[in-house]
């Protein structure tokens, strides 16, 4: 009955006037992310070298529907939906099937022939994120959206060997080599809105209270950033964690005593970034380098990380209390 009707609740939110072009342009982009995601799912059950082809398929079509369909499926059907998801990760049942991927061979030959302009299509998704978030009001999630249209024309002119398929079963390739952990970032952005409806952040203010001293900006400085960077290594995302550490520490403790809120908010941001540096949770920083370089040290990326960040972050704490 639900599949029966999206088609008209697509058509309701694409042709009302009250939802800006922003949201309808982001919503195509995220259609389109779900049917390369399912896509996927549907390779790897018709690969039968692929020992978990049934996991695999449940696992990305189920994410690939959220995706796509995700606003018109009532919260508890997306929730029954990720649970699904869930359980072939849980069972270790996701595995990656045959890939297309280029020989060593093939690889020098493209470099030797592109070189370092092979980078451009990549900043190019950058540039057009910025100029679309400082020129627009699209926003720069579209930006990028728009930015990977021009990398995808830009890699076509660099070769013809590029067409649509080649871009479709390469993003199927980076999917499960990536696996699971693709889903970590979006989960972990969700926990911190769930923390934060769920009053972590009065808890927080509550415990900070007993041991910062009223109107002692500094210290609540400190507490502030540390605070931001250790939650950020919990949540393995400074944006899950800065709405839960601002309402719990950052506005009792710094902002309500006139220190400046851009500034503090900025730096506070980063000052979590310093833990994203720091933590496997961060899977996109941390453990999608390791699975796609191969890496024997599962931990050696955050091993390198981890004195660069201690640095940054007595850095922007000196830098915050300098500025406030």
């Amino acid at each position: 009955m639900l599949l029966a009707k999206t088609p008209m609740f697509v058509l309701a939110f694409f042709s009302d006037p009250e939802v800006t072009i922003g949201s309808k342009i982001l919503e195509v982009i995220f259609i389109i992310m779900g049917l390369i995601v399912i896509y996927n799912g549907i390779k790897n059950l018709l690969d039968e070298t692929n020992e978990a082809r049934i996991g695999t398929f449940v696992f990305w079509t189920a994410l690939g529907i959220v995706l796509a369909l995700g606003r018109w499926i009532p919260p508890i059907g997306n929730g029954i939906i990720i649970i699904i998801m869930t359980i072939p990760a849980i069972l270790k049942q996701v595995k990656i099937g045959k890939t297309d991927a280029p020989e060593p061979e093939e690889e020098k030959a493209n470099f030797d022939k592109i070189g370092m302009k092979i980078f451009i299509p990549a900043l190019s998704i950058g540039i057009s994120a910025i100029i679309f978030a400082l020129a627009t009001d699209l926003g720069a999630l579209v930006g990028i959206g728009f930015g990977i249209i021009v990398s995808i024309v830009l890699l076509m002119i660099y070769s013809r060997k590029n067409t649509p398929k080649v871009f479709l079963n390469d993003s199927a390739r980076l999917l499960s080599v990536v696996g699971p952990l693709s889903m970590l970032p979006m989960l972990l952005a969700s926990l911190g809105a769930i923390f934060t409806k769920a009053g972590v952040g009065e808890v927080v203010s509550q415990l900070v209270g007993k041991v910062i001293p009223a109107g002692n900006v500094n210290l609540g400085i400190i507490v502030f950033a540390v605070g931001m960077a250790l939650f950020t290594m919990i949540m393995g995302n400074a944006f899950a964690a800065i709405t839960v550490m601002t309402v719990g520490i950052g506005h009792p403790f710094v902002l309500s005593y006139g220190a400046d809120p851009v500034v503090i908010g900025m730096i506070a941001l980063t000052a979590g970034y310093c833990g994203t540096l720091c933590t496997p949770m961060a899977a996109n920083f941390n453990i999608v380098p390791v699975a796609m370089l191969d890496m024997k040290d599962r931990w050696g990326v955050i091993k390198n990380q981890v004195i660069p960040a201690i640095i940054l972050l007595v850095f922007q704490i000196i830098y915050m209390i300098i500025r406030k």
